[in-house]
C-alpha cells in the first residue's frame, strides 16, 4: 500500500514522502484496512520496530485535517514522551488549513499549565493525563483522538492502574474519542481490544527478521534448528557472543541482571572491541570520553564509563545521570559505541536496536519476594524486540545464555506465549487512590455507581463482581475513617482534605501519614532532619536504598547531631541510605562524596531529589490544610535546599537564575553572601570570581534587578 494513495490531504502526503515514507508496512496497511482513517478505534498488537509511530502520525494527520478537537498522545515514560514530542514537532510544518501546535507536559502534577489548551497535539505521561482529569479541566471534552503507547503496560504493578483509569474515563467521554492503542504482542489482545471497544489489528511482521536461540557451552542452537559455535574466552559467554557480532560488522546489546554486572560485562569486552575500531572512530570516541569527564564529577562510575567509551564499549543503567545516559544512547545510535551492556530498564525506555541482543541471565532480583526469579515471557519478548536495526541489518538475533537447559529455554521463552495482561487496579493502593479520584470528580456519587464505574475497567472485567464490591467497601471504609470522604445518606463526597490529596497526586495513605505527623509537630523549633525522615520513609519515596552494615554508624551520628529536629524518636534501624543521602545532599556533599561514602550515584540522587521535591511540596500543602502556618517557611526553605543541594546560608543567592549550588558557594567564599552584597559588588569584580566570567556577571546583574524590583 503506497503512501500517495492514502485518503489524506496533499500537504500531509507531501510531508510523509519528504520524511522518506513511501510504502506502508503490513501492520500499518492493516490499520488502514480496518478503518483508521475513517475514525475507527484500533488496538495494534505488533512487535517492536514494526512502524507503530507512523500509525499514530497517520491517525493524527487524518484527524487534524477533518476536525477541530484535541489529540492526546499518552506515553509511559518521560524519556519516551520527549522522544515522541521531537518527532511530532515536525507536523507543525504541514499546512492543514490551520497552524498545528504540538505541546508536551510530563511533570508537576498539581500545576496544570495554561498553555496546554492551545495545543492541538499534546504529548503527556499517563500520570500527567490522570492529573488533568482529576482537575476537571474543561478542554477534556474537546479530545477527539487518544493514542496510548505501550498499552501492554496496563499489567505493570506500578504504572498500570493509572493508564487503565485514564483509558476507562476517556472511552466513557460523551463525544466518544477515537482510541488508537499501540501494544507489544500480547496473548489476550482480543480481551483488551474488546474492553477498549477497538478493532484488533494483530500482525507479527517485523522489518528485520528475528531469529532466537540459546547458547550453552559455546554452541548456539537457533529456533530454526541451525547451530553454530562461538569462540570462547575467559571473558565469558555473554561477551563472547557480543564480540562475535561486532567482529561481523554488527552492534551488540547485552542485557545484564544488575548494575554491577552491566559495568563488569562492558569492562570485560573493552580490550577486544577496541581492536575492531577504525582510526577515525577511535579519535571520535576519545572526544566523547573527554566530554563525559568535562561535564560530570569524576566519580568511579563516570571515570570507568569514560575509559570504556574510548574503547567503543559502554554500560547503561539508572545510576548514570541524564547527561551520561544521553551521550551513551546517542553514540550507540550513531554506531560509534559497538557494544552496550545494560540493565533491562533500557528495553522499556528509549529505542536502541542492535543486530544481536544477548540475554546474559534470565533471572532478575524480585523485590517483592526478596529473591531472584526468572523473567516473564513478555519481558523476554520485549528484550528480543531490540534485535535488528532496520536501516543497517538484514537480520536480528536474540540469544539467551543457557546453563545446561537449552531445550527448556527454547520451549519456555522462544516458543512460549507472552503472559496475558492482568489488571492491577484492584490492588489496595490502586483502589483507594482511584476511588478517591472518582469521588472527587463526581461529587454525590453512590456506592453502586462507584461499583458500576470499576466494572467498566479491565480489572472489573477480570474480577468477580462480589470480590470487586468487597474490595471497594474496604477502600471506602478507609477513606471515610481518615476523613478523606464523607457519606451523606447514600451519596459520597470528598472532604477538602480528600480533594487536596487527590490534586497533590499522592496515595491517601501517604497523605494521612503526613497529616497525622504534622499535627503532632512541636512549635518554635527546626524540624529539617525529621521532615527528611518523614519524606524518605513514606510509600511514595523512590528510589529507597536499604542500609549496609557500615551505614549504621553514620546514621547513629547523624541522629545524634539532629536529635532536636526529629518529629519522633528514631534509631539508626529506622533509617534508609536514601535519608542519609538527602541529609548529605542538603549539606552540600558532592556527587563524588555521595558515591564514595554512600554508594549513591548521580542518577539515583537526581531521582531522589525529584521525588523529595514533590513530597516536600505535598507536605507543605498539607501543613497549610491543617493550619500549621508556623511550618510553611521552613518547608519552603527545605524544598529549595533539596532542589539545589545547599545549606541554609545560600538560600538568598540561588534565587538568582544562573546561580546554583557550586556558584553560590564560590560567591559566599568571596564574601558575596546576600542579594545586597551581590548588588554592591561591581560587575567587573564579579566577573573576576572563579566560575563567573563577564557574560554571566552581566546576566546575574540583570536577573538581580528582576528579583529585587
Amino acid at each position: 500500500m503506497k503512501i500517495e494513495k492514502l485518503e489524506l490531504p496533499k500537504s500531509a502526503i507531501d510531508f510523509l514522502l519528504a520524511e522518506g515514507f513511501e510504502k506502508l508496512y503490513p501492520p500499518q496497511a492493516d490499520c488502514i484496512k480496518s478503518g483508521l482513517l475513517g475514525g475507527t478505534s484500533v488496538l495494534v498488537s505488533a512487535p517492536t520496530a514494526s512502524g507503530k509511530t507512523l500509525i499514530a502520525i497517520l491517525a493524527m494527520l487524518n484527524y487534524l485535517s477533518k476536525n477541530k478537537g484535541k489529540i492526546i498522545y499518552l506515553s509511559p515514560l518521560r524519556a519516551l514522551a520527549a522522544e515522541k514530542f521531537s518527532e511530532f514537532k515536525k507536523l507543525e510544518k504541514i499546512p492543514l488549513g490551520k497552524k498545528i501546535k504540538v505541546g508536551i507536559s510530563t511533570g508537576d502534577f498539581e500545576n496544570i499549565e495554561k498553555n496546554l489548551e492551545k495545543s492541538d497535539i499534546l504529548v503527556l505521561t499517563n500520570e500527567k493525563m490522570d492529573s488533568i482529569i482529576r482537575h476537571g479541566i474543561e478542554w477534556i471534552d474537546d479530545i477527539g483522538l487518544v493514542i496510548a503507547d505501550e498499552v501492554h503496560l496496563i499489567g505493570d504493578d506500578n504504572r498500570g492502574p493509572t493508564l487503565e483509569m485514564i483509558l476507562t474515563k476517556l472511552k466513557l467521554l460523551e463525544n466518544k474519542p477515537q482510541i488508537v492503542g499501540l501494544s507489544a504482542t500480547i496473548t489476550n489482545s482480543d480481551e483488551l481490544s474488546e474492553w477498549l471497544d477497538c478493532t484488533l489489528v494483530e500482525n507479527n511482521w517485523r522489518p528485520v527478521p528475528l531469529s532466537e536461540g540459546v547458547c550453552d557451552a559455546g554452541e548456539v542452537v537457533m529456533n530454526d534448528g541451525t547451530k553454530f559455535e562461538v569462540e570462547r574466552s575467559v571473558r565469558g559467554t555473554p561477551i563472547d557472543l557480543g564480540i562475535q557480532s561486532v567482529k561481523d560488522g554488527g552492534q551488540s546489546l547485552v542485557f545484564a541482571e544488575t548494575r554491577t554486572r552491566s559495568k563488569s560485562l562492558a569492562t570485560k569486552a573493552s580490550d577486544a572491541i577496541s581492536k575492531f575500531l577504525e582510526t577515525k572512530e577511535s579519535k571520535e570516541l576519545e572526544k566523547i570520553s573527554k566530554q563525559i569527564l568535562a561535564k560530570n564529577e569524576h566519580t568511579d562510575l563516570v571515570k570507568t564509563l569514560a575509559t570504556l567509551v574510548k574503547k567503543g564499549v559502554a554500560f547503561h543503567h539508572a545510576g548514570l545521570n541524564q547527561n551520561c545516559r544521553e551521550i551513551v544512547e546517542s553514540e550507540f545510535r550513531k554506531g560509534t559505541i559497538k557494544l552496550l551492556s545494560s540493565t533491562p530498564t533500557l528495553a522499556a525506555g528509549v529505542n536502541l536496536p542492535a543486530r544481536r541482543v544477548v540475554i546474559s541471565n534470565i533471572n532478575r532480583y524480585n523485590a517483592k519476594v526478596g529473591a531472584n526469579r526468572p523473567i516473564s515471557v513478555l519481558e523476554y519478548k520485549q528484550l528480543c524486540g531490540r534485535a535488528g536495526r532496520p536501516q543497517y541489518d538484514d537480520y536480528g538475533e536474540a540469544i539467551i545464555v543457557g546453563n545446561g537447559n537449552t531445550e527448556d529455554l527454547i520451549e519456555y521463552y522462544i516458543h512460549g506465549e507472552p503472559e496475558p495482561i492482568i489488571s492491577k487496579i484492584t490492588d489496595d493502593k490502586s483502589l483507594r487512590t482511584h476511588i478517591l479520584s472518582v469521588v472527587v470528580t463526581t461529587p454525590g456519587i453512590k456506592k453502586e455507581e462507584i461499583l458500576d464505574f470499576f466494572l467498566q475497567t479491565l480489572g472489573g472485567r477480570q474480577s468477580r463482581k462480589p470480590t470487586l464490591k468487597f474490595a471497594i467497601d474496604i477502600s471506602l471504609r478507609f477513606l471515610s475513617s481518615q476523613y478523606l470522604i464523607i457519606k451523606k445518606g447514600e451519596r459520597y463526597a470528598a472532604t477538602e482534605f480528600g480533594k487536596k490529596t487527590s490534586m497533590l497526586y499522592i496515595d491517601p495513605l501517604t497523605a494521612t501519614y503526613f497529616r497525622d505527623s504534622i499535627e503532632s509537630v512541636s512549635k518554635n523549633k527546626k524540624h529539617t532532619f525529621g521532615f527528611l525522615h518523614l519524606i524518605s520513609n513514606c510509600e511514595e519515596f523512590f528510589p529507597k536504598f536499604s542500609m549496609r552494615n557500615k551505614d549504621y554508624e553514620t546514621a547513629s551520628v547523624m541522629i545524634e547531631n539532629h536529635t532536636s529536629e526529629l518529629l519522633e524518636p528514631i534509631s539508626e534501624y529506622d533509617c534508609s541510605r536514601s535519608l542519609l543521602a538527602l541529609q548529605a545532599w542538603i549539606t552540600e556533599s558532592s556527587e563524588l562524596s555521595l558515591s564514595d561514602s554512600l554508594g549513591i550515584e548521580s542518577g539515583d540522587m537526581h531521582r531522589m531529589v525529584e521525588t523529595a521535591d514533590w513530597l516536600s511540596y505535598c507536605l507543605r500543602e498539607i501543613s497549610k490544610h491543617v493550619e500549621r502556618a508556623d511550618l510553611l517557611d521552613e518547608l519552603s526553605d527545605l524544598r529549595k535546599r533539596i532542589v539545589y543541594g545547599i545549606r541554609e546560608e545560600l538560600l538568598d543567592l540561588v534565587r538568582i537564575k544562573g546561580i546554583g549550588r557550586v556558584r553560590a558557594r564560590v560567591l559566599f567564599k568571596h564574601g558575596v553572601k546576600t542579594l545586597d552584597d551581590l548588588a554592591k559588588i561591581p560587575v567587573k569584580k564579579l566577573a573576576e570570581i572563579d566560575k563567573i566570567g563577564s557574560t554571566l556577571a552581566d546576566n546575574i546583574k540583570t536577573e538581580l534587578r528582576k528579583v529585587r524590583y
